[in-house]
């Protein structure tokens, strides 16, 4: 049972990794647990604008014109962040009268984000080989 309703729930196991994921349909929307939840913060991560708007929603609600102002980027190409984030379940648009204001889905990815910037990467620039041509660590 969510806070929405029933949940129609599966449990999905995999023999071949040792990943547990719960699925959870609510209203048609799924509600995914474990190994999918990191790919898709990882998804939205891999992009500096995305993890900007998820920086800066992460100190609470904004509006998307306010996001690109904020972040330096064109409102069009904020609308396309904020729909892949959207996609990635990452967070919610709200309707505000005429405006639509957005917020992460859930108040637990803004402690993510903020104890991910406190991580120390030990980074050996040697392993990537591209990593002086593309930036890939």
């Amino acid at each position: 049972m969510t806070a929405e309703g029933p949940c129609t729930e599966q449990a999905i196991f995999n023999t071949s990794s040792p990943e547990y994921t719960i699925l959870c349909i609510v209203g048609g929307v799924k509600i995914l647990t474990h190994a999918s939840v990191l790919a898709r913060f990882g998804h939205a991560l891999s992009d500096p604008t995305r993890s900007q708007a998820l920086l800066v929603l992460s100190e609470g609600p904004a509006y998307p014109s306010d996001l690109a102002d904020t972040v330096g980027v064109s409102r069009q190409s904020m609308s396309n962040h904020l729909a892949c984030l959207r996609g990635c379940g990452l967070v919610v648009a709200v309707p505000d009268g005429r405006r639509t204001r957005y917020e992460l889905a859930d108040a637990k990815l803004g402690h993510a984000m903020r104890d991910l910037i406190g991580v120390v990467l030990a980074v050996d620039p040697n392993a990537c080989a591209d990593s002086g041509q593309k930036g890939c660590c």
